[in-house]
């Protein structure tokens, strides 16, 4: 066991973890310290995976991996330095991943440029998975990996300027968070596109209104909602229901038991807005994220 720095990345390991059983997976969540990712890491690893997790807090991720006896790396996304160290310590310690599940994101009530210059919606959502995703892209080849990307129904609220992806005209939480979700189903529809035929099958879901410290920096009167009893009564699922759909596309078989490219709740393929399913928007996102990044490496 152990727990060590590298490269300005923290990370865990529990060596005297073993499984017995048939079709162990190698499973990387990230946002997985709280609500969903947390959730889905524990059933996961009831299951027999391995599961490594990825989380801002470092004592709640430490905590997550000490219960688990699972690996972790602490990592702010609002950095991308620090994603860029993770993939390289990632690529270090793993040959093979079987699922990378794109799990951190938030919503914010007020318009921060992260230390790179971009909106933090915008970076901790989307563009932060993006780098990360295309870092490790050849260990995801070789792997045959499954990629899951945690969107939200809240993708329909999204009012999406491409030539504005930092909301420097004018900011609604909402509306930016919408953005973000929506660029999550965009995103696994071209990374299915370019890659599906190479071995990378991808998927977003809909994990439901989960009643989790997501809430944090919603109105009084949401937060009370999302965090007391009140929530069930609300529609608000517990995080383990909201995990449900991740669990399940990690552990199910593509094209077989799911279909790649598409955008999920409760385990069945969900409609989306229009713009989530237009594939000219989807390239033209992916081409405005790469651009982004080469200019801010």
């Amino acid at each position: 066991m152990y727990y060590s720095k590298r490269n300005g990345v923290y990370s865990y390991n529990n060596t005297s973890a073993e499984y017995t059983g048939k079709m162990k997976k190698t499973i990387i969540i990230t946002g997985a310290s709280d609500g969903i990712g947390k959730a889905a890491a524990r059933e996961l690893h009831n299951q027999g995976h391995e599961v490594v997790l990825i989380g801002r807090s470092p004592e709640k991720t430490k905590a997550v991996a000490q219960e688990l006896g699972a690996k972790f790396y602490v990592v702010d996304f609002s950095k991308l330095s620090q994603v860029r160290d993770l993939a390289k310590a990632i690529k270090k310690d793993y040959v093979q991943i079987d699922v990378l599940a794109l799990n951190a994101g938030g919503i914010f009530s007020k318009r921060l440029l992260t230390d790179d210059g971009y909106e933090q919606t915008f970076q901790i959502n989307h563009l932060a998975h993006f780098l990360l995703v295309k870092l490790l892209l050849p260990t995801l080849l070789k792997s045959q990996a499954t990629v899951i990307a945690t969107s939200s129904s809240a993708h329909s609220f999204s009012r999406l300027d491409i030539d504005d992806l930092n909301a420097e005209h004018g900011y609604h939480k909402w509306a930016v968070y919408g953005n973000a979700k929506l660029m999550n189903i965009l995103f696994v529809r071209e990374l299915t596109r370019r890659y599906g035929a190479k071995g990378i099958n991808a998927a977003a879901f809909h994990p439901g209104l989960v009643a989790t410290g997501f809430s944090r920096d919603l109105s009084r009167p949401l937060k009370f909602i999302f965090s007391s009893k009140l929530s069930r009564y609300f529609g608000l699922v517990t995080p383990e229901q909201g995990a449900d759909t991740l669990v399940w596309l990690a552990t199910h078989t593509p094209t077989r038991d799911w279909k790649p490219g598409e955008y999920y709740s409760k385990r069945k393929v969900t409609r989306t807005s229009a713009k989530a399913r237009d594939a000219g928007l989807a390239q033209n996102i992916w081409n405005k994220s790469e651009a982004l990044l080469e200019r801010s490496n």
